[in-house]
């Protein structure tokens, strides 16, 4: 199993949104790195949904259902799209700041390639962000 974290402008796409929609195509990626990191995703993985630009916030756990296939918003067949259904809100979401100040994740992508809008994690930082997210778990 491999771990991700995606991105969205929460006027754009809303976690809250993902959760009244059960299901999502992840479209619209238009980076070739993030483009690749959509193509490595496999059933069953796991994603951070963040809320970027205004509340820098991860929100909770997202699961991979269905693996990368063209993107039919896009004119050109490179780009890709992955389902994703939502299987748990955080208690607490995590703040870009909590992120930053926790020296175990001094290395995750989200502070090394910010503007990437879909990068792996290590196992570990994804299990350190649930940790921060659900502090009473």
């Amino acid at each position: 199993m491999q771990y991700w974290l995606v991105k969205s402008e929460p006027g754009a796409y809303s976690w809250q949104q993902f959760e009244k929609d059960g299901k999502t195509m992840w479209e619209g990626v238009r980076n070739y790195q993030a483009r690749n990191n959509l193509q490595a995703m496999q059933k069953d993985d796991m994603v951070l949904f963040y809320h970027s630009v205004s509340e820098k916030q991860v929100m909770g756990i997202g699961r991979v259902v269905k693996t990368a296939y063209p993107d039919p918003t896009a004119s050109d067949d490179r780009w890709v799209v992955v389902e994703l259904v939502p299987e748990t809100k955080f208690s607490s979401p995590v703040t870009l700041a909590t992120i930053k100040a926790d020296p175990r994740l001094d290395q995750i992508a989200l502070v090394k390639q910010s503007r990437l809008s879909v990068m792996p994690l290590k196992p570990a930082e994804f299990d350190t962000i649930v940790e921060l997210g659900n502090p009473e778990s």
